[in-house]
């Protein structure tokens, strides 16, 4: 796990940067190493920069090296094939490398490393472009084709691993990060409005945009190719909703006996290490199925947990009842107010764009990562696929309303709309109940509602100049990828929304940037992209729970869980905001939501960010902590 930068100086570019007597070469390395001194924390045990001048484009590669496989300096990035010339520098974890090292055979003077970056230099010189659908694993990844003369970028599957890029006046910047290309002092400074309501919306700013103008997110699946004229093409190699196996006509008992095969691939594959590796244990059925799995193959994990105080949240007990179970070396980090209040200034720094969540995924890296510990495994993907969420539940409940109701005339579906806003105007719960009624029916136009924060009316309240007429991002994305009916498996259309959206705009980035901060890598099991195209295939009857959450993964793991793992209702791993935001987090809120703070910058209504403040602290039935802590966090 690593961070990755880079500068391409496209042939029709005249800046220079800093010195006007340095080369074109010179100013490129000027521009990147900054870039690279901001990743440090992603890559403290080696870095490097590279440049080269090639036809008449100059390209800079840098690099921050978290050493994971082959800790010598063979693994030392970027990295240049000798018989090609071409450079490479990468992030991430291809779990078949071994596999692949094998299928490309013996390279000429041989493999000079036992790095899974060699390998993807070797695969791109046999198959081009095609070397992604190659490549079982996470990873983000720059590569210069020199007889070429191009620029390769290419993002796993599900977008595990970030990759932003800037590309305007002559330049193309990428980086892991968004703060690494503001350090490049090439990119202007300027909030992107939009995003800014967006973010407002969703806890995150949805992808491809960031919160800077003109950084973008390479999307999940896709490859780019930079010319040295500053052309590009961009194409997806994989979606989530094509090219899986055939299921049709699978029998449960095979389903089940195929997903513990892939499910005992996929643990054995996440496994590959040359440093210790951990698990993230909250006492859920996700993270408890990954320590059976591992047992399973004989490994006896270290297991990590946060405990707190306030019984409502508090997992630990759960966490240690399948710790005992399958015997793993377990420890609790107990997190008091005080002690979120003396990491905050740490985590809020940590974060490379704002998010409303995230702060456990810091608190819980940082003690793994003491403890020694250089990779942890989570259980990130097994509500989404395995149909976890109480919104699979919500959408079968939506489905049978809208067989009569979504055939009821749009007047009418927008009269009952506009009388339940009317009975409820200030109320969220009637917004969205208005909203619902006068829908369709449709995921596109229902699950984007579901997953709001601050709903249309609040921000328009709330911010000055909030962007009118825009079309809602996932509802686009929704309506794109998705037809405008129920198809006949609903859950498999609530899956693709929740891991195209929530799970990769919230979830990912945040486990991501926090794990990171901390120089911890976190993998992610469940999210093998083998194991969710064949259980995304599959008929819904075998997801749907019998009074067992997640019946299926329960079923497949050929491991018996505790039952009262089992059978427990699902408790997100959510830290004690409501009660410490009114406790010892007061004054911290209150001092970032004052109206000399929210009225500097002249995009709030600082009025209101008070009278909603006022409301949670009165505990006004319709103001959750959320909230107010997506604005604290801004």
């Amino acid at each position: 796990m690593c961070g990755i930068s880079g500068v391409l100086l496209t042939s029709g570019a005249s800046f220079k940067l800093g010195d006007p007597n340095a080369s074109r070469e010179q100013s490129v390395r000027q521009i990147l190493e900054p870039m690279v001194r901001h990743l440090e924390h992603r890559g403290p045990d080696d870095r490097g920069i590279s440049t080269t001048c090639n036809g008449g484009a100059v390209v800079g590669f840098g690099h921050t090296r978290l050493a994971i496989l082959d800790l010598s300096n063979a693994g030392h990035q970027p990295m240049l094939d000798p018989s090609t010339r071409n450079l490479i520098t990468y992030n991430g974890e291809i779990y078949n490398y071994r596999e692949l090292r094998q299928e490309l055979g013996e390279p000429p003077g041989g493999w000079k490393s036992n790095t899974d970056t060699e390998v993807i230099l070797r695969a791109y010189a046999q198959w081009g472009n095609a070397c992604v659908q190659h490549l079982r694993g996470m990873f983000a990844f720059a590569l210069w084709d020199w007889q070429r003369q191009r620029l390769f970028l290419a993002r796993d599957r599900l977008g595990i691993k970030p990759l932003y890029y800037y590309n305007r006046d002559g330049f193309f910047l990428f980086s892991s990060e968004v703060r690494s290309l503001l350090s490049s002092g090439v990119i202007p400074r300027e909030l992107d409005p939009v995003s800014l309501n967006e973010y407002l919306a969703y806890q995150s700013v949805p992808a491809p945009r960031t919160m800077i103008q003109n950084i973008q997110a390479l999307s999940p699946g896709t490859w780019m190719e930079v010319e040295a004229s500053g052309h590009t093409v961009e194409q997806r190699y994989w979606d989530l909703l094509e090219g899986g196996p055939q299921t049709q006509g699978v029998t449960l008992p095979e389903a089940q006996k195929r997903i513990e095969q892939l499910l005992h691939d996929s643990i054995g594959c996440h496994l590959v290490s040359d440093v210790p590796v951990g698990v993230f244990l909250s006492g859920g059925i996700d993270s408890s199925a990954i320590v059976a799995l591992m047992q399973k193959i004989g490994i006896v994990p270290r297991t990590f947990v946060v405990a707190f105080s306030e019984g409502n949240f508090d997992e630990a007990r759960h966490a240690s009842q399948v710790a005992r179970h399958f015997g793993t070396e377990h420890s609790e980090i107990h997190l008091s107010e005080q002690n979120l209040l003396d990491e905050l200034p740490g985590a809020l720094a940590a974060m490379d764009q704002p998010t409303g969540d995230g702060i456990n995924t810091y608190v819980v890296s940082g003690a793994v990562r003491s403890a020694g510990v250089t990779v942890a495994l989570s259980g990130l993907g097994g509500d989404e696929f395995f149909a976890g969420y109480p919104s699979f539940r919500r959408f079968s409940n939506f489905k049978n309303f809208f067989r009569l109701w979504g055939h009821m005339p749009e007047a009418l579906r927008s009269l009952a709309g506009r009388t339940v806003q009317a009975l409820s105007p200030s109320s969220i719960a009637g917004t969205k109940t208005a909203a619902i009624l006068a829908s369709r029916g449709t995921i596109a136009e229902l699950y984007p509602l579901l997953r709001q924060v601050l709903s249309h009316s609040q921000r328009q309240t709330l911010v000055k100049d909030c962007p009118d007429g825009m079309a809602d991002p996932y509802v686009a994305l929704l309506n794109k990828s998705l037809v405008s009916k129920w198809l006949e498996s609903p859950l498999a259309q609530v899956s693709y929304a929740e891991a195209s959206t929530y799970m990769h705009d919230v979830l990912l980035r945040d486990t991501d940037q926090m794990s990171m901060a901390h120089s911890l890598e976190v993998r992610v099991p469940l999210l093998d992209h083998k194991l969710v195209e064949y259980v995304m295939g599959l008929p819904d009857a075998y997801k749907c729970s019998n009074g067992i959450p997640k019946p299926l993964l329960i079923s497949s793991i050929g491991v018996k869980l505790p039952p009262a793992i089992t059978r427990r209702p699902k408790q997100g791993f959510t830290l004690p905001f409501d009660p410490w935001m009114r406790g010892k987090l007061k004054t911290f809120c209150e001092e970032r939501l004052s109206p000399e703070r929210t009225a500097s910058r002249g995009l709030f209504r600082a009025d209101e960010v008070q009278k909603l403040w006022r409301s949670f602290l009165a505990q006004g039935k319709d103001v959750s902590w959320s909230r107010l802590w997506v604005l604290v966090v801004l």
